[in-house]
């Protein structure tokens, strides 16, 4: 299957965003899909490189209630495994007083109230939600840039690390008495 949508593909422009939110079929099954936690995508163990074919499968993807993540079309629903975030932010650039952001799949958002960073109990970066309960980590390069450039403040007692975009505080992590 996965074949003819490579052939199908190739040579045709990014797809647009399905409305997945009315799509409800049945579990259809199992897909042997695997997202790693570094944002690589494998199909049955292969790694998959064909970009055109991953920002397709990007568009059909959801998270539901239940945790679980699913590949969607209006007579299928497939799950499969995502270890950390389906999606990385592998780009940001400042723009007229925003910052705007590219993942790895080529969606592109400005930071502000409706995407903004959320921080987890890992130490990793934080994330920002996308689209259908999909959430996309910021890469440790665009990170590093942000730290770089960052504004602290202190409330409290924490101090905190983050950005400003349209005026919305993005935070990029936080210390409590001396440590992160």
């Amino acid at each position: 299957m996965l074949e003819r949508i490579i052939a199908h593909l190739d040579g045709q422009p990014a797809a647009a965003i399905p409305p997945l939110m009315d799509w409800n079929p049945p579990l259809t099954g199992d897909m042997p899909l695997i997202i790693d936690h570094d944002g690589q995508w494998y199909h049955d163990g292969t790694l998959m490189t064909r970009e055109p074919l991953r920002r397709l499968l990007a568009t059909l993807m959801r998270r539901e209630s239940d945790g679980e993540f699913y590949l969607v079309t209006p007579v299928e629903k497939l799950r499969i495994q995502v270890e950390d975030t389906p999606f990385y932010i592998m780009d940001a650039t400042c723009r007229d007083e925003g910052w705007e952001v590219t993942t790895d799949v080529g969606d592109r958002f400005v930071l502000d109230d409706s995407y903004c960073l959320m921080l987890d109990d890992s130490d990793r970066p934080p994330t920002m939600p996308v689209r259908f309960g999909l959430t996309a980590r910021v890469h440790r390069n665009v990170f590093y840039r942000w730290v770089d450039d960052a504004i602290f403040r202190e409330t409290d007692s924490l101090t905190e690390c983050g950005v400003m975009s349209q005026g919305i505080w993005q935070c990029l992590g936080r210390m409590v008495d001396g440590t992160s």
